[in-house]
C-alpha cells in the first residue's frame, strides 16, 4: 500500500540527523501518516520513532522540538475528529478510517513506552487531549477521557521524579506541556499532581530559566542597543540583536503558555502540602521582581517619562519596538499578580501558621508590587481587580501588625536616593515614591503619630510643592490624599495644628491649576470635618472650621466664572462638567455644611446662600441650587441640624434667598427700632 511505502521512507529518514527544515518536513509527513495508517502496530511504531528519532532530537533548540511534537499529535487528533464528521472523504483517507478512535488512541499511547523519557510521554498524551478536548470539543467518551487524564497525570508525576538539577532541559518541556493541557484536565486529575515537586519547577522555568524571563536580564542586554540618532533622539532599533532575541522569547512556547502556566502555579500554591514552599515562592517572586526592577532602572529607556516619549524617542521605537517590550512586561505583571493572589489566598485560607508568616508573606507581596510599579503605574494596571485584591489584602494583613508595617515603610524609604528632600528626576524613582504614598495613605490609621511626622508628611510635602507638572499629577494627588489621611486619624490631632496652615496655603495655591473641582471640594470638606466637633482639635481651636470656610468664601467674589478645564487624564473631573472656579467654591461651602456645629451652621446657611447669588450663569446656578437642596434634604444632616435647616428654609428667608436670589423681608412698614409683628407687649 502507498501508506506503508510512505511509512518505510519516513522511518529511514528519521534515523539520521537532518537540518531544521528537513525536521519540519518530516514532522509534517508524520502527522499525515498518523491519520492514514490503519495498522495499530505501524501507528505505535511511528509514535515511538517520533519520540526517539535522531533526525528530530539531535539538536538543542530549547523546547521548539517539544512544542512541534505536541503539535503533531494535536493536529492528528483534530484530523481524526474531522474524519468522523465528514463521511465524503478521498479513498486514501477512507482506508484509514477502518481503525476506530479508541483503537487509534490506544495504538498511539502504546508508542510512548519505557524506552523513551516520561516527559516525552506528556507531549504525546497532551497533544491528544488538546486535539480532542480543548475549546469544548468533547471529542472523547467520558471513560476514554478519564483514562487519558489519568495517563497524563501518571506521566507527569513520573517525569517530576526523574527531573535532576535546574539545568535539566526536561523542566521546560514539563512546564510547557502542562501549561497547554492544564485547562483541559478535569478536577480529579489536577488534584493528583505532585504539587510539591511541580511548584518550584514551574516557578524556576517561568522566571529564571533561559527559556523564560531570565531573571529580567533581557532588559539589561537591550540597553546596549539603545542608541542616540542624528536628531538627538534615543531609539531601540527593531533590527537590533536584542530586539530579535526578545521577539524569539515572546514567541517561544514557554512564554506563549504563560497564562496557563501562571494559573497552574496558582493551583499548585493552593494545594502544596509543604507550607515552606509557599514562603519560598514568595521569596522567589521578590527576588525576580527586584532583579527586573534593577535591570530596568539601569536601562536608558527608563529615564524617559511616559509623557515625554514623543520628545526623546524616535518613531521606530515608539511604533515598533517598544510595544513588544511593554507587552512582555505587562504579561509578566499579570503572571506575577496571579501567583500572588494564590499566595495570599493560601495565607488567608489556612490562617496564620506560624504567627509571623502572614505579615511576612504580605510584606513580600507589597515589595513585589512595588518592584513592578514602573509597569503597573505606567499603563494603569493598578485598576485590575486581581491587582487590587493582592494590594488591599496585603495592606489589610499588615495593618494588624504595626511593627512590621513600620519596618516595611522604613525599608521602602531607605531605598530612596540620597536627595531625599527633593522630587527625584528619574521616573523609576518617582514610581517608587508614588507606591509609598499610596501605601502610606492606608497605613496612617494603624501607625503612631511619630511615624506620620517622620515619614508620611515629609514624603507628601515633596509633591505638594510641585508646580503644574503633568508628569507629577498622580503623585501630587496621592500626596494630598496622604496628608488628609494623616489629619483624619484621631491620634494625629497635634499634627493637624502643626501642619494645617502650610497645607491650607498649598491647597489654595494649587486650585484650580493642579487640583480638580472634585479634589478641592473633598479636601476642604475633609478639613472641616476634621476640625469640627467632636474632634479633639475643636476643643482648643473652636473657630477653625469657620476660619477655613471664611477663606473659601472670601475668594468667591473674585473667582472666575469660566468653565474649568480638566487638570489631568485620571478622571479628576467628570465629563461635561458645568462648574467654574466660582461655582466650585460655592459647592465647597455647601459640602461642608453638615459638619459644622449648630451655631456655625446657622450663620453659614445664609452666607452660603449669598455666595450662591453671586453666580450669574443660569446653568451653574441651577447645579448649585440642586446640590444645596441635596445637602439640606437627603440625610447628610443629623436630626438637630436638619431641624435648623427646615426653620431657616421656611421662616428665616432661606427659600427666598436660594430660589429667588433675595432675602425674606417682612411686610411693613416699620419705624426704626420697632418690634416685629409677632412681638406683643
Amino acid at each position: 500500500m502507498a501508506t506503508d511505502r510512505s511509512l518505510a521512507t519516513l522511518l529511514r529518514a528519521l534515523q539520521s540527523p537532518s537540518s531544521e527544515q528537513d525536521a519540519s518536513r518530516l514532522l509534517g509527513s508524520a502527522t499525515v501518516l498518523l491519520t492514514l495508517l490503519s495498522n495499530p502496530l505501524n501507528i505505535t511504531l511511528l509514535t515511538f520513532q517520533l519520540l526517539t528519532a535522531p533526525a528530530i532530537w539531535f539538536r538543542g533548540n530549547g523546547v521548539l522540538t517539544e512544542s512541534r511534537i505536541l503539535g503533531v499529535f494535536n493536529a492528528a487528533s483534530l484530523e481524526k475528529i474531522l474524519q468522523e464528521k465528514t463521511r465524503q472523504a478521498p479513498a486514501a483517507i477512507q482506508a484509514g478510517k477502518g481503525l476506530s478512535k479508541e483503537a487509534w488512541l490506544k495504538a498511539v499511547v502504546q508508542g510512548a513506552d519505557e524506552k523513551s523519557p516520561r516527559w516525552k510521554h506528556m507531549l504525546v498524551i497532551g497533544g491528544l487531549l488538546l486535539g480532542f478536548e480543548s475549546h469544548d470539543r468533547s471529542g472523547l467518551p467520558k471513560a476514554l477521557r478519564r483514562t487519558l487524564n489519568s495517563a497524563m497525570i501518571k506521566a507527569t508525576n513520573l517525569a517530576l521524579q526523574e527531573v535532576k538539577d535546574i539545568g535539566d532541559p526536561s523542566r521546560a518541556s514539563i512546564s510547557m506541556a502542562l501549561g497547554y493541557v492544564f485547562d483541559v484536565l478535569d478536577t480529579t486529575a489536577k488534584s493528583q499532581i505532585q504539587h510539591d515537586l511541580l511548584l518550584p519547577l514551574l516557578v524556576g522555568t517561568m522566571l529564571f530559566s533561559k527559556l523564560g524571563l531570565q531573571w529580567g536580564y533581557f532588559l539589561g542586554m537591550m540597553d546596549v542597543d539603545v542608541l542616540q540618532d542624528a536628531n538627538r533622539k534615543f531609539g531601540w532599533s527593531p533590527s537590533s540583536p536584542s530586539y530579535s532575541q526578545m521577539q524569539h522569547m515572546a514567541s517561544g512556547p514557554v512564554f506563549a503558555s504563560f497564562g496557563g502556566l501562571s494559573r497552574l502555579v496558582a493551583f499548585c500554591i493552593s494545594n502544596v502540602k509543604d507550607e515552606h514552599l509557599v514562603y519560598k515562592t514568595s521569596e522567589d517572586l521578590v527576588a525576580f521582581t527586584r532583579s527586573i526592577s534593577t535591570q530596568w532602572h539601569q536601562n536608558k529607556l527608563s529615564e524617559v517619562d511616559v509623557t515625554e516619549e514623543q520628545v526623546y524617542l524616535n518613531e521606530d521605537s515608539i511604533r515598533k519596538s517598544l510595544p513588544l517590550l511593554w507587552q512582555i512586561l505587562k504579561s509578566t505583571l499579570f503572571a506575577v499578580v496571579i501567583m500572588e493572589t494564590a499566595l495570599l489566598g493560601r495565607v488567608i485560607r489556612d490562617g496564620v501558621k506560624p504567627p509571623l508568616q502572614a505579615p511576612f508573606v504580605a510584606t513580600l507581596a507589597l515589595h513585589t508590587l512595588r518592584y513592578l510599579s514602573f509597569v503597573a503605574f505606567r499603563h494603569g494596571q493598578t485598576a485590575l481587580s486581581q491587582y487590587n485584591y493582592v494590594y488591599m489584602s496585603s495592606v489589610d494583613i499588615l495593618s494588624s501588625y504595626p511593627s512590621q508595617a513600620e519596618a516595611f515603610l522604613r525599608e521602602v524609604q531607605c531605598q530612596r536616593s540620597q536627595s531625599s528632600s527633593n522630587v527625584p528626576e528619574h521616573p523609576h524613582e518617582r514610581y517608587n515614591d508614588l507606591f509609598f504614598l499610596n501605601a502610606a495613605e492606608h497605613f496612617a490609621l494603624c501607625l503612631p503619630k511619630f511615624i506620620a511626622d517622620e515619614l508620611f508628611i515629609p514624603a507628601a510635602s515633596r509633591y505638594l510643592k510641585v508646580g503644574n507638572d503633568r508628569r507629577l499629577l498622580e503623585s501630587f494627588e496621592a500626596a494630598h490624599s496622604v496628608v488628609l489621611a494623616v489629619f483624619s486619624c484621631p491620634q494625629n490631632h497635634e499634627l493637624v495644628t502643626k501642619y494645617l496652615p502650610f497645607y491650607i496655603t498649598t491647597l489654595f495655591g494649587a486650585f484650580p491649576r493642579e487640583l480638580s473641582s472634585r479634589q478641592f471640594r473633598l479636601a476642604i470638606k475633609t478639613l472641616v470635618r476634621i476640625t469640627a466637633p467632636p474632634s479633639l482639635i475643636s476643643e482648643t481651636q473652636p473657630i477653625l472650621p469657620s476660619t477655613i470656610l471664611e477663606m473659601v468664601s472670601s475668594r468667591v467674589h473674585d473667582a472666575s466664572s469660566e468653565h474649568l478645564l480638566p487638570v489631568s487624564n485620571h478622571g479628576a473631573g467628570r465629563p461635561g462638567s458645568t462648574q467654574s472656579d466660582k461655582a466650585t467654591l460655592v459647592l465647597t461651602l455647601m459640602d461642608s455644611l453638615p459638619f459644622l456645629s449648630i451655631i456655625d451652621l446657622q450663620e453659614w446657611l445664609s452666607l452660603t446662600a449669598d455666595s450662591l447669588n453671586s453666580i450669574h450663569d443660569p446653568v451653574m446656578v441651577e447645579e448649585c441650587r440642586q446640590r444645596f437642596w441635596e445637602v439640606l434634604s437627603n440625610g447628610e444632616m443629623d436630626v438637630a441640624r436638619a431641624q435648623l435647616c427646615v426653620q431657616w428654609w421656611n421662616t428665616k428667608g432661606g427659600r427666598e434667598s436660594v430660589l429667588h436670589g433675595k432675602p425674606r423681608i417682612d411686610d411693613g412698614p416699620f419705624m426704626s427700632g420697632a418690634l416685629g409683628e409677632i412681638s406683643k407687649l
